[in-house]
């Protein structure tokens, strides 16, 4: 069986183009696995913490993919969501705070390493 994590790190204050279309690609790609039946993961990492208040809007571009496939968000980083301000955003919108890979000076950080010795196959967007 196929084995995808896909990682967001776009970031939402960008204000570009660039950036939406990253995550609605990104969402896309965890849809696309989800109807053929892989095993798909999604985590938001870096900057792309900052999404998790914007795409749960239902007027957001993103919102319907979003909705199709929550159930294969793993969560956000807590370190990043720290450093990037979205940690209360976050929580406050239901995403799980992921801090399994304990770095010094964090709340710890999903670990990626974890996931390639899983078998999982790794896509940035």
């Amino acid at each position: 069986m196929n084995k995808t994590a896909v990682i967001i790190l776009s970031d939402p204050k960008s204000g570009s183009e660039e950036s939406l279309g990253r995550v609605f690609n990104a969402l896309v790609t965890a849809y696309d696995a989800k109807q053929r039946g892989h095993d798909i993961t999604v985590l938001f990492q870096g900057t792309g913490t900052r999404w998790s208040g914007l795409i749960t809007s239902p007027d957001h571009p993103v919102n319907g993919l979003y909705e199709a496939v929550k159930d294969k968000i793993a969560g956000v980083s807590s370190g990043c969501a720290d450093v990037f301000g979205a940690r209360e955003t976050a929580r406050d919108h239901g995403f799980k705070l992921i801090s399994e890979c304990a770095v010094p000076g964090t709340s710890g950080l999903p670990s990626i390493v974890r996931l390639l010795a899983d078998g999982y196959n790794v896509v940035t967007f």
